[in-house]
């Protein structure tokens, strides 16, 4: 078993990621899993993400705050706590905190082909 404490998680910084902050939970430098890693995502008020896809599945579970998240068909949602989605690979969307508190949210995504 392999854990991570908290306060000793390392920072990583998201591409086309703004005004939000990210600790690595598991995988990578973080612990040796093989099939995902594990991220904590802070975004401050305004903060987010712009539209992008990924060829990578993703899921996120917000854990506090309010997280919107628009699809690139124009579709959007807003997660509370608790709320979760799976968007499947190739599926652009954008992130937006629209609140006046920080949003924190969990994101679990496999590796990418290079890092398996």
């Amino acid at each position: 078993m392999e854990i991570t404490r908290f306060n000793e998680a390392q920072r990583y910084d998201a591409p086309k990621h703004f005004d939000m902050r990210s600790l690595r939970l598991q995988g990578f430098d973080a612990s040796s899993s093989k099939f995902a890693w594990t991220g904590l995502s802070h975004f401050l008020p305004g903060g987010g993400a712009e539209m992008d896809e990924s060829p990578l599945e993703k899921i996120y579970v917000v854990l506090e705050g309010e997280i919107s998240i628009e699809l690139d068909t124009g579709e959007k949602h807003t997660l509370s706590r608790l709320d979760s989605c799976y968007l499947s690979g190739g599926e652009g969307r954008a992130i937006k905190n629209n609140g006046n508190d920080v949003a924190t949210m969990l994101v679990v995504m496999p590796y990418p082909d290079s890092q398996a």
